[in-house]
């Protein structure tokens, strides 16, 4: 019987079962927590669309920022809370996690640095998604203060898939001795729109690679030239597009 296709990061989804798994496993996102700290005044406080599982939120908690973590998704949200819980008492009481629409988004408070880490804006429509999230970001910032968009590049969105949908393209041993198996399933590519969408099938395999539990999951991205849709809000750029792994940009724009 064929398993149903959920979106991306839908409650029960292996995706966001082993988000972090995943995304430690990525050396491409490496650097990106030095790059957003770098971006803040020491102290300062942060304002990250997207939280996801908390990685960035814990990592910038630490190094002293007091960060309020923002995401749509309650799976994801439920695990950045269980990740902060685990942090030192000192730690934890500088985040702040909270369910909410980036495109939607009134906290009625401002802060030093706006984040949108590992291509959340990406996931919804170029147009007035993008402009709205714009929006929301200079909302919450005061002045000369930063916001920081991390993309993807539209040249690699454009790449075929794997020549053999079968083979997984990632293979990662789990705490207890089972594989996480990750499979492109579909890839396409539409021009004009830039739009990429794709099923993403993970898999559970036991030791003797007997394929367990499945979860073909939908994931789409957009993509365009941000700085039109930013200058709308009043967010103009602030240095060239940041490089990270080869695969995505993190650019800087500064509220006027």
């Amino acid at each position: 019987m064929a398993v149903k296709t959920r979106a991306y990061y839908a409650p029960g989804s292996l995706s966001a079962a082993f988000y972090d798994l995943v995304t430690d496993a990525d050396l491409r996102l490496r650097g990106d927590e030095d790059i957003y700290a770098a971006l803040a005044p020491s102290g300062g406080g942060i304002l990250e669309l997207g939280a996801g599982s908390g990685r960035l939120s814990a990592g910038l908690a630490a190094r002293g920022f007091t960060v309020t973590g923002v995401d749509i998704a309650p799976a994801m949200l439920a695990q950045a809370e269980a990740r902060a819980a685990a942090l030192p008492p000192e730690v934890r009481a500088r985040i702040t996690l909270r369910r909410g629409d980036m495109t939607a988004l009134d906290l009625k408070a401002t802060f030093d640095l706006v984040i949108c880490p590992f291509f959340t804006l990406a996931h919804v429509p170029t147009g007035a998604a993008w402009r709205n999230t714009f929006a929301v970001a200079a909302k919450h910032l005061g002045a000369g203060g930063l916001a920081a968009f991390h993309l993807p590049r539209l040249d690699l969105m454009r790449r075929a898939g794997p020549a053999n949908p079968e083979a997984p393209v990632l293979d990662e041993v789990l705490p207890d001795g089972r594989r996480l198996l990750m499979f492109v399933r579909e890839r396409s590519f539409r021009e004009g729109v830039n739009r990429l969408d794709q099923v993403v099938e993970y898999a559970v395999a036991d030791a003797a690679g007997r394929i367990g539990p499945r979860s073909p999951e939908r994931l789409t991205y957009y993509m365009t030239d941000p700085a039109p849709l930013a200058a709308t809000a009043g967010l103009i750029p602030d240095r060239p597009p940041i490089d990270i792994g080869g695969v995505g940009d993190i650019f800087v724009f500064r509220k006027t």
